[in-house]
């Protein structure tokens, strides 16, 4: 009787561990929901804010996406997360505050800031990456009204405008080198006297007649009526322009994880386009791990490739 009554247990706790665990609703964390669905494995989706479906919902225009050219970053977010709710994929709203590897069932138990406790066998971490702000006035309130923090994404809408580059990485010098080709002027306004972005790049940029470099500058403010009109400057100068491309880095959304993975020397989580991760059973996609182009695609891709990996961990398991 006793041996029954532990068995039924183990049956129940096993009935209540998931396949996989999926951390984030952007466009990485839905796409690995979709195809852990279609691989038949039980998953259930992680979200930090509800009906959340990423960064992709703070882009007024999505002009890159194959197939579906300029449609607005929330309707495409929506348009993912349907994809998922088709597939009666569950959500659970919750930030990740802790993981840890059972040893008991061979699985991951994930502890949320309300309480709630969940446990899968493998976990596809999707969080993301936020973009670091300026901090200063105006930066909130022009958000998606000429203030951008992708080029690659929202240049175009900028043709033939004036508009001002923040930032003096290699992020900041490929943007301004890809608006100058697209904007009749481009400020490039860093606050330090020297580069850390690429020679090469900043050589480019000092070639082309439309680019002006502004070195040792702070911005002060951005200001504007309905949308971005000028740039202040802390020393005085006003540069009218009609938008800004903030490109002073990014914070990857791991510091949960730093203990159970590794990261690289900016604290995104090393993983290859399968997304494995040095821990077994722990995959990342995204923009939250290392690799050379963060946009919509390639976080759906890294989604698939995660989702797949999962699959094939599981069934060696």
């Amino acid at each position: 009787m006793q041996g029954e009554t532990k068995n039924i247990i183990q049956e129940e706790s096993a009935k209540r561990t998931l396949d996989v665990l999926v951390v984030g609703s952007g466009p990485a964390g839905l796409s690995a929901a979709v195809y852990a669905k279609r691989a038949s494995m039980s998953v259930k989706v992680v979200e930090k804010m509800y009906m959340g479906t990423g960064q992709v919902a703070e882009s007024g225009r999505v002009d890159n996406y194959l197939g579906l050219p300029g449609m607005n970053g929330y309707e495409m977010g929506e348009v993912f997360r349907s994809h998922a709710q088709e597939f009666d994929v569950p959500f659970l709203e919750g930030e990740v505050c802790r993981f840890e590897k059972s040893r008991d069932c061979d699985c991951w138990i994930v502890k949320l800031s309300n309480g709630e406790v969940q446990k899968a066998r493998a976990i596809i971490y999707a969080a993301g990456a936020k973009h670091r702000h300026l901090g200063v006035p105006g930066e909130e309130e022009f958000g998606g009204r000429g203030v951008s923090y992708c080029a690659v994404c929202d240049g175009a809408f900028y043709r033939g405008k004036s508009v001002v580059v923040a930032g003096g990485g290699d992020t900041a010098l490929d943007d301004a080198l890809y608006l100058s080709e697209l904007c009749e002027k481009v400020y490039l306004v860093h606050r330090r006297d020297k580069f850390r972005g690429a020679a090469a790049t900043l050589e480019k940029l000092r070639q082309k007649e439309n680019v002006e470099i502004i070195t040792s500058a702070v911005i002060k403010e951005i200001l504007g009526d309905k949308r971005v009109q000028s740039v202040a400057l802390a020393d005085g100068r006003c540069l009218a322009v009609s938008g800004i491309f903030i490109a002073v880095g990014m914070i990857p959304e791991t510091e949960c994880v730093k203990e159970i993975v590794a990261l690289d020397e900016s604290g995104y989580i090393v993983a290859d386009e399968t997304g494995r991760t040095n821990k077994d059973g722990f995959f990342a996609a995204g923009d939250v791990r290392t690799k050379q182009l963060r946009q919509v695609i390639t976080a759906v891709s890294d989604g698939a490739n995660a989702a797949i990996s999962a699959a094939e961990y599981l069934r060696n398991k």
